[in-house]
């Protein structure tokens, strides 16, 4: 079998995982939530990692998803594999919903969800300032340095506007070529390594 680190020709990018940063899958990962994804990190310490996966949109309806949910045509994302049948949400609003908590300059994640009902009800939040997540991807302490370890992540710097932009079906290829030519031929290779 030939070693995946020779064909991505992987090297470091230096970059630490932090809260902010994003993960962005090597192009070979075929798990089903990570395969071509990017991890938008929102905890990030010695006890572990929590993070949202921000480019895999799915066809539900909010409501569908959340019971008694006022109707809000904002995205639903699949945020992970961990406690799949949860709702998470990051957002541009920490100004106005309680207990958000910073990821980045503008960015939140979190809040009181009461509060977000209530400013959809009274139309002082867009679908643009918010986007919902089944799930969550989560690593135990030591976890994710190790897949960093196995090459399974490279580590970069996001800006909030490209999170919250309303179609980030591109956003690994996006981040990619951002990296530059290191990187950016990743985005060349089957999506299946069986039909290279």
């Amino acid at each position: 079998m030939t070693d995946i680190n020779n064909i991505l020709k992987i090297k470091t990018n230096n970059i630490s995982p932090a809260k902010g940063k994003v993960l962005i899958s090597e192009p070979f990962l075929l798990d089903y939530y990570f395969k071509r994804s990017v991890v938008l990190l929102a905890e990030h310490n010695e006890e572990g990692s929590f993070g949202l996966i921000v480019n895999k949109p799915v066809e539900w309806k909010l409501s569908k998803v959340l019971k008694g949910f006022p109707d809000f045509d904002a995205p639903v994302y699949i945020g992970g594999p961990v406690k799949t049948d949860s709702l998470f949400f990051i957002h541009t609003r920490g100004d106005i919903i309680e207990n958000s908590m910073e990821i980045l300059d503008g960015l939140y994640w979190g809040g009181d969800i009461e509060i977000v009902k209530e400013l959809i009800l009274i139309n002082r939040i867009t679908s643009n300032e918010i986007k919902f997540f089944v799930g969550y991807s989560g690593w135990v302490a030591n976890q994710l340095e190790d897949e960093l370890e196995r090459n399974s992540w490279l580590v970069s710097k996001i800006k909030p506007q490209q999170i919250m932009k309303p179609d980030t079906e591109n956003l690994w290829d996006d981040t990619l070529k951002q990296l530059g030519d290191d990187y950016s031929y990743w985005t060349n290779f089957p999506s299946d390594p069986a039909m290279n």
